[in-house]
């Protein structure tokens, strides 16, 4: 008879071998969960959104000058082709969403150091409070959100959102690219 003990056998004591992580479960991608899925897309970006445009309400504002305030408020000093490629939006209708918020005295603009006709984008100080306060708004909702779903449902969250992403965006994310390459 051999010697050899059984391999979970260590140091005299019988050792239980190592947890295997569960199994992937397979994720289901029916037509049914699919709708499911965009149904939550819809009633989530609703919910998220309602918050801050009950306060750009209030200023005649939208949600495109929202998208723009968070966006130049992300990238001081963003031009305006770069702003158009990140909001994927005519120039009319930034040109539109610019005068407001400049009007207002949201934003500024200044030249651009190298040529001079390049539009140079900025929050002033009453953009930077507002942007600041519907951040604050938004950021209570994530929060609580990712507060009851817990870390691994927030990677996975992350994971799924940046599947949807194109390559510009993703990178804009990564911090590789600027605002200018989405």
């Amino acid at each position: 008879m051999s010697d050899a003990k059984p391999r979970a056998w260590k140091a005299g004591r019988f050792v239980a071998p190592p947890k295997l992580p569960p199994p992937t479960p397979i994720v289901d991608l029916s037509d049914a969960e699919m709708r499911a899925a965009q149904d939550l897309l819809f009633f989530g970006y609703r919910d998220f959104t309602d918050v801050a445009d009950k306060v750009l309400e209030e200023l005649g504002l939208g949600r495109a000058h929202h998208r723009a305030l968070h966006f130049i408020g992300r990238n001081p000093g963003i031009k305006v082709s770069g702003l158009l490629k990140t909001l994927r939006i005519s120039k009319q209708a930034l040109a539109r969403v610019l005068n407001a918020l400049v009007d207002q005295g949201l934003v500024g603009q200044a030249a651009g150091f190298d040529d001079r006709r390049l539009r140079l984008l900025t929050l002033t100080d009453k953009g930077h409070a507002l942007e600041q306060h519907l951040f604050d708004a938004q950021r209570d909702r994530i929060a609580a959100a990712y507060r009851a779903a817990g870390p691994q449902a927030v990677a996975g969250f992350r994971t799924v959102m940046r599947g949807l992403t194109d390559k510009g965006a993703r990178a804009y994310m990564d911090g590789i690219g600027s605002a200018e390459d989405t």
